[in-house]
Parts: structure tokens; sequence; C-alpha cells
């Protein structure tokens, strides 16, 4: 008889909030109600009006109900007929609601506490994020990563009730707390991924681009400032999301680098001792290698450049002549030092890209990977190469999560990203200096300039593999960094196959110019004051 009277109910935990870097909430779960009943006792229900009976059984008790939770009487009237035990008659209530239905004398009638998880700035990190759905399952992004910290412990109500469900004022009752989900504490900057989103979502439209990703570094820590995928969908209504907008494409979309690879095989051409930004390099028309003719991008004669013109000028025939004097060992250690093909370590699914065994590298390869094709990355890794350059040749891993914070108010930091020294300082700062002429004169980035700072960075042009051997298109790129002599922010900006336009130099690098004159502003990072030395790029 004990056990048949005994009703034991979970108590479920609040879900912890997720937060950008300040504590601004991107996520978090509101108090919510549903409303239940055992269907088999509701016909016990008067409906009075001034101390009358005016009608009885479902009926009355769905046209008191219907008034308080503003559902048509029929609806509720469905919900309350049948022999279930129970039953739900309306879910996601507010709390005020669910008081003034349990105030109703309806048989059996109770509300269980729920929750609805919110995201108070819409589609700002979504892709990010991850949602929660209606049955509380966490689907992607951080929701998922770290859901069981997040949604903490449920407790237990175990009571005594009489026939009609109602608990029994005198019964034995028994109860254990749940313990309340921690919160997530990011790295992101809520304003500066929404300028990001806006800068970016509007550069894909205008080109027609199928997609767009963004990624802010802060090159000394490794902290992620924002991390942008766009198109993007509502978290709160993820139901009415469009097709493959949901995931996170700035991790799990790969891309060939193209001309942004340049950077890490000059800077290993340079950490060896082979080249000098002033090396002398006669750049052919033409350059057969590996079975295969290499041309640039623009047809030429014969031309003669520095090693910080064919930088600046983003030469695939020089940057060949420069690479080819490593053993191609030598190149692929300096391309997994600087990260390619290995996971990013920010905790999340991610691609790692695409980076063959040195040894499985045909003949074609060994040259073609120099300047970006042969090979794939995430735009995470992309932004992390140029992180390092900023970084005096340190390569610190990128971080998303800062910290978490318990059911006690207790904030745990995350563990430091290791770190690693890839080149020397001296060769960092010489190519910072030597990317800076990629946004000179004659660079191909002249759109990235920002008055009055010192920008350094690449261009990146890639063909776009369609995945059966061919092409379908191009992806481009910059990526760069300010102050370029004391870097405080690396931004990196990637269109996947834009139609109108298609180099990174004339798309990406405006949204670059746009969102660092914003960030800088933002995190009031004045001008050095310093001027570029001038560095010759023809001989």
């Amino acid at each position: 008889a004990s056990q048949a009277r005994t009703k034991a109910i979970k108590l479920p935990a609040h879900r912890g909030d997720v937060t950008d870097a300040s504590g601004a909430v991107l996520a978090t779960t509101v108090e919510r109600r549903d409303i239940v009943v055992d269907q088999t006792l509701v016909g016990q229900y008067k409906r009075k009006v001034n101390g009358h009976v005016v009608s009885s059984g479902v009926q009355g008790a769905a046209a008191d109900l219907a008034g308080v939770l503003h559902l048509p009487q029929q609806q509720v009237a469905q919900a309350l007929t049948g022999t279930r035990r129970f039953a739900y008659v309306a879910r996601d209530v507010p709390p005020d609601v669910a008081r003034a239905a349990r105030q109703l004398p309806v048989p059996s009638l109770r509300t269980d506490q729920s929750s609805r998880r919110t995201y108070p700035n819409g589609p700002v990190a979504a892709n990010l994020l991850g949602f929660v759905s209606a049955d509380g399952r966490s689907w992607g992004g951080i929701e998922e990563r770290y859901d069981t910290l997040l949604k903490g412990t449920p407790g237990e109500l175990t009571y005594e009730q009489g026939l009609d469900g109602t608990e029994i004022p005198t019964g034995v009752v028994n109860e254990r707390d749940p313990v309340d989900g921690s919160t997530v504490r990011l790295t992101i900057d809520r304003d500066l991924q929404w300028e990001f989103q806006q800068v970016l979502q509007d550069q894909v439209t205008a080109t027609g681009a199928q997609a767009g990703y963004g990624v802010v570094m802060d090159p000394r820590t490794g902290q992620v400032l924002a991390l942008v995928t766009v198109p993007t969908y509502d978290p709160n209504n993820p139901g009415k999301a469009a097709p493959n907008t949901t995931g996170n494409g700035a991790l799990l979309n790969v891309f060939e680098p193209g001309s942004t690879a340049k950077a890490i095989t000059v800077a290993a051409a340079m950490e060896e001792g082979k080249v000098t930004p002033s090396t002398k390099v006669t750049v052919p028309p033409s350059l057969r290698r590996g079975g295969t003719t290499i041309h640039d991008a623009e047809t030429h004669g014969t031309i003669r450049l520095t090693t910080t013109g064919v930088l600046a000028q983003s030469s695939n025939e020089g940057t060949v002549l420069l690479g080819e004097q490593l053993p191609a060992s030598t190149l692929y250690g300096y391309l997994t030092r600087f990260g390619l093909a290995q996971p990013t370590g920010v905790g999340l699914p991610e691609s790692r890209g695409i980076l063959a065994p040195v040894q499985k590298w045909n003949d074609s390869q060994r040259y073609t990977v120099m300047y970006g094709q042969g090979l794939s990355v995430n735009a995470l890794q992309a932004a992390s190469v140029f992180a390092t350059l900023a970084n005096d040749g340190v390569r610190v891993a990128p971080r998303l999560v800062a910290g978490t914070t318990d059911h006690t108010g207790a904030f745990h930091p995350a563990p430091a990203p290791p770190s690693a020294q890839v080149i020397s300082p001296e060769v960092a700062r010489q190519m910072r200096l030597m990317l800076e002429n990629v946004v000179g004169e004659n660079g191909t980035a002249e759109l990235a300039k920002i008055p009055g700072y010192r920008v350094a960075g690449k261009t990146g042009t890639a063909d776009h593999p369609d995945g059966k051997g061919g092409y379908d298109g191009y992806t481009a790129s910059f990526i760069g960094m300010a102050p370029a002599d004391h870097p405080r922010l690396v931004i990196a900006v990637v269109l996947d196959r834009p139609v109108k336009d298609h180099f990174g130099g004339t798309v990406a690098a405006p949204v670059f110019q746009q969102v660092m004159t914003y960030a800088l502003a933002e995190r009031k990072i004045p001008p050095t004051g310093t001027k570029p030395p001038v560095m010759p790029l023809k001989w």
C-alpha cells in the first residue's frame, strides 16, 4: 500500500549559462512549467459560477483552463479526454500562468517543473553555441561538448499521494535537491562576433558566395575572440534553419589555403638560412616542375623579385624557387609545426584538414604545397599560422573556453594552452615586415589598409575542389594582423566560392579592413606611431 501511494518525481537542475568573455549571456535557461492531469479523474470537476455549479466534467474543466492558458477550449478538452493516467494539458508555460491554473480545483491537475533554453542574441555565435531542443537534448557546439557540466545533476522528490493524485499533507516526503549546472565562459567577444557576422554576411550576399568563415585571435594568448560562420541560423528556432546552416563551418569545412600558405614556405626557407628578405629571385614566365607547369596569376615575362617581392606580389613561381631549396621532409615538418593537419586544440568537433605524409607526395605535390595547393585547412588553422608569426614565432594553441563557474560560484579557469617555438623571433619579425608590403602600394591587398595603423597580411585565391578530381569555383581569403610591428589581433576572412569577383585582395581584404578597424577601436588599441622600413620588391 505504501508503494502504491508513493510518487517519485525528478527535480530538474538549472542548466548553466554560456557567456562571452565579459559575462554577457549567450545562452541561458528560463523557468517554465508543464501542466499535467490524470484524465480518468477530470470528470469529477465541478465548475461553479457565483457558488452554483454551471457545468461539470471535462467541458467545465476545459472552459476554465482555456481562459487561464489562453488556448482554444476544444484543444484543452481534447487534452483532458481519455483514460491516460498522465497527460499533458500544456507545456512550456510561464510560472505565473501555471500558478493560476493550479488554483482551479481540477482533480489531479499539477504542474511539473520545466525549462526552456533561450539565446538572447539570436544568431550571434549560433554555430559555435549549438542549441538545446525542446526535449532537452543538446545538439552541436558548446551545448553538446560541455553538456555534462552545463546540465548539472537532477534531484528527486518522493511523496505520498491520494486517489485523486494530490499530495497527502501528512504523508512522508523525501527530497534531494538538484545541483545546478556550471556556467561556461567563452573567450568570445559578443560585440565583435556580431560585427564580424554582419560584415561577412553582407559580403557573402554581395559576391554571391556560398558561405563565409571568419576568425579573430589574440596571438599572445591563443584566445579566439570571434569564430564566424555564415549563413547562420537562430538557435531559438532551430527547426526553421535553412539546410546546412547549423554546423560550425569555420572548424568543420576545409579549403585549399592558396597563397596564404606561402608565408609558411618563405618562413621555413628563412629559418633554415636559405634566403633573406632581400634574396634575389629571377622569375621566368612559367616554371616546369614535377611534371607540371607552374604559372603566376597574371601573365608576365621574366621578372626580378626579392623574397619580399615574391610575397608582396604573390608569385607562385618565386615561392617554388625559394621553397625547393628545402628538402621535402623539412618543409613538411614546418607545415605540421605551424598546425596544419593537426587538431587546433579548441576541443570541438573539427576537420584536421588534409596534408598527405611526405612519403606519399607525388612529383607535383612536392611543389604545389609550397603555394597552398594539394593540401587543405580549416579557417582556425589558417588563422593560427599567422598568429604564430604575430607572436614572435611561438604557436599558442587556440582556445575558446576561458573557464567555468560551478554551482557554488567558484570560477575554474581553463588550463593554459600548450605553446611551442616554431620559428625564431627574428625570422617572425622579418616575416611581419615583409607581409606589410602585401598591403603596400605594389602588393595584392591595398584594400586591407587601415589609416594610422601598420597592417601585415597575405591574400589567398585558390581553386575550390569539387570532390571529383576537378574544381568548381574559388576560395578567396585574407589573413592579417595589426599593429604589424606589435601585433595584438589576427583576423582571417574566407569566402567560399564567390561569384562576383574571386580574388582574396578584392573580396576578403575589405572585410578584414572593416572588422579590424572596428576591433582596434572597440578594444582601445592605439597605433604604434612607427613607420615600416622600405624593403625593395625588385632588383
